[in-house]
């Protein structure tokens, strides 16, 4: 799934209008599953101005890269982490960790050739999901779509429950990151 997706989900199922830390913590949680490819594809399209075909194409596959992606992408190590906020009855790390497990679980089932290694460090075995949530030869125009209509609903949703004036503005924008790509590349590829 996309990112803005991610954290419009984590922010539905974890997010709590009666407290900003609890609502912060699903952010950040929905977000740092993929926060490490941003930073490591960030410098080196923005600072080292690697092409994006070896950044996506070559260091994403590659081993240091891997490595990363299993730590921030292992269900063991979010899975440990929320049975000891739920034993301490910690409501902000039970969002943090709800919200990253959230994310690993609609990330699972839905990268072809992309996927992480979600077991570590008990395995490094990564599902070739069947489908995927971009990939058109693999269900993508199917999956985007819905993804995009869910994250609306939600965003319709969350609109409800919060009522300030920095969230609507949050939500507007999640759902303008998730929607208006999908909409201009519709548009774009309509008449082909």
């Amino acid at each position: 799934m996309n990112t803005p997706a991610h954290l419009i989900f984590g922010l539905t199922a974890f997010g709590r209008a009666d407290s900003a830390s609890v609502t912060a913590a699903a952010l950040v949680g929905s977000l740092i599953p993929d926060l490490s490819l941003y930073l490591m594809a960030g410098t080196y399209l923005l600072l080292l101005d690697t092409p994006p075909r070896v950044v996506f194409g070559e260091l994403y596959f590659s081993d240091a890269w891997q490595s990363v992606f299993r730590i921030d992408n292992s269900f063991v190590l979010w899975g440990i982490a929320l049975i000891l906020g739920v034993m301490a009855r910690a409501p902000v790390i039970i969002a943090l960790c709800g919200a990253a497990l959230l994310h690993l679980l609609l990330d699972f089932p839905l990268h072809h050739d992309d996927g992480r290694a979600h077991f570590w460090p008990i395995s490094d075995w990564i599902f070739a999901s069947p489908v995927s949530y971009w990939d058109i030869g693999h269900y993508g125009g199917i999956v985007g779509p819905i993804e995009i209509g869910l994250s609306l609903a939600f965003c319709a949703l969350l609109w409800r429950r919060y009522a300030g004036r920095w969230m609507r503005a949050l939500i507007v924008g999640l759902c303008l990151l998730e929607a208006a790509p999908g909409i201009v590349f519709g548009l774009i590829f309509a008449g082909r």
